[in-house]
């Protein structure tokens, strides 16, 4: 079955236009999600592969009766078009967006969640609850090479490794539900805890795999809630260990910032482990531990 999002969805895509947005959206198109209208203001009356274009997103809503949206557009926009969207009764909202400004994220999340909106992102790689509708750009143009259809529920901040964590579950027989992506930034909507909770309730996730990163802490919270709360097997790979020597630097995401004292890997590692989480050393080991765990 999967969390967040199913066959049904009814997704809309802000700034569907755009080249990469309409590239996107064919491809999920493809995949089967039930893209059921395009926002692009100016740009009302055309249409993107049959999708009908509008204006604004209440007119989407009003014709469609959409229920998520996946927002891509420019950073400068990004706060105006994820507000419109939750103002409007849109309870689902995907930001792949990047770099943007991190008052307008405070705000726009802030507005969201005053209105009863889910926020997955900035920044991320989307959702995808396999065989049934994809928001985002999980498997590029052949998703069935990586993600097929069974009991393990994916978490990462990398996009990248979403489904790269997919693809070696495939190559060793495991299918995914849901896998998501949590998003790079410093500040998201949703965090690992969210969705655990929602795996937590999935009776059709038997486990969980989680890819985590240096700084921050989100992995801490996460094993709080593991250790008090979730009652399936979690495996987990904390990356980026030899970020641990250079505190103040940061690599990758913009939230990949180690401090002194401060979003170790050792801590990370050492909090999951007292919650009884199975931590792995090598990401390919998320694999054979789920597949030892699932026997």
């Amino acid at each position: 079955m999967g969390i967040l999002v199913d066959a049904g969805t009814r997704v809309i895509i802000q700034g569907i236009t755009g080249r990469e947005a309409a590239s996107m959206s064919g491809e999920m198109l493809a995949y089967g999600t039930n893209v059921v209208a395009g926002v692009t203001p100016g740009k009302g009356g055309e249409s993107v592969h049959g999708v009908p274009v509008y204006d604004g997103v209440w007119e989407a809503v009003d014709a469609h009766a959409a229920d998520a949206s996946l927002v891509l557009v420019p950073a400068a926009s990004a706060k105006d078009a994820v507000m419109e969207a939750a103002d409007n009764g849109i309870g689902l909202i995907v930001v792949p967006t990047e770099r943007i400004p991190r008052r307008d994220a405070v705000e726009m999340l802030a507005f969201a969640a005053d209105r009863g909106a889910r926020v997955i992102g900035p920044n991320t790689g989307g959702v995808i609850t396999v065989g049934q509708s994809r928001l985002g750009i999980f498997g590029g143009s052949n998703p069935e090479r990586s993600f097929t259809p069974g009991p393990v529920g994916i978490i990462s901040r990398s996009g990248g490794m979403t489904t790269e964590i997919a693809n070696l579950l495939t190559q060793k027989g495991i299918g995914q539900s849901t896998a998501i992506g949590m998003g790079g930034d410093p500040i998201v909507g949703s965090t690992y805890n969210d969705f655990l909770e929602l795996f937590e309730r999935d009776d059709d996730t038997k486990a969980v795999a989680l890819f985590c990163e240096p700084g921050g802490g989100k992995e801490e919270a996460a094993a709080d809630y593991i250790g008090e709360n979730f009652s399936k097997p979690v495996v987990a790979f904390v990356a980026g260990k030899f970020v641990d020597d250079i505190p103040g630097a940061r690599f990758g995401h913009a939230s990949v910032i180690v401090r002194p004292g401060s979003g170790t890997v050792e801590n990370k590692v050492a909090r999951f482990k007292e919650a009884g989480v199975h931590v792995v050393d090598v990401y390919s080991e998320v694999a054979t531990k789920l597949k030892e765990l699932l026997r």
